[in-house]
């Protein structure tokens, strides 16, 4: 992979072949998540993680809160997904981003992220693995390299906000 960087208007990064279907397999289990039926996924960790309650104390104003705002956010989401697998090289190569689609691939690796590390339990003192053999080691690979991914494409957006000041 080529970090993604800024250039001009556009923020620019290069995947391999191998990290373009990685990202698009991520992309499909995500979706897969959060268009289930939500008896199918209740109790589900993940889903707990991207779509948190918003009051943890009352399970009655959790739930209200839960009806008003579950389905903006799974649209949300799902918006996201279709502005990333729309513009994801299918056999790798270059990603080009206007500013709003590089929001939705900050997001969406965002969300990405944030299920692989609660499926594999990260905790803060999770190191990058040492042995690639084990399916694991492979797991924990790809959510280190979607830190890096994620990592450059703050870092090109915010020099794109620096530049405009």
């Amino acid at each position: 992979m080529r970090p993604f960087r800024r250039r001009g208007d556009e923020i620019v990064a290069r995947l391999e072949p191998a990290e373009a279907r990685i990202v698009a397999l991520l992309l499909d289990q995500l979706e897969q998540l959060l268009t289930a039926e939500s008896e199918d996924v209740a109790g589900d960790p993940v889903i707990t993680r991207l779509l948190p309650p918003g009051h943890r104390g009352d399970p009655e104003l959790a739930a209200d809160y839960r009806e008003l705002t579950e389905s903006a956010l799974r649209a949300g989401k799902a918006d996201d997904l279709a502005t990333v697998r729309a513009s994801l090289p299918p056999d790798g190569g270059a990603v080009r981003l206007d500013p709003e689609q590089a929001t939705a691939w900050l997001r969406t690796s965002n969300d990405l992220r944030l299920a692989l590390g609660t499926r594999l339990d990260i905790q803060e003192d999770t190191e990058p693995p040492e042995d690639l053999a084990s399916e694991e080691g492979q797991q924990l690979a790809v959510y280190y390299w979607l830190t890096g991914l994620q990592g450059s494409l703050v870092d090109a957006l915010a020099a794109g906000r620096a530049g405009r000041r």
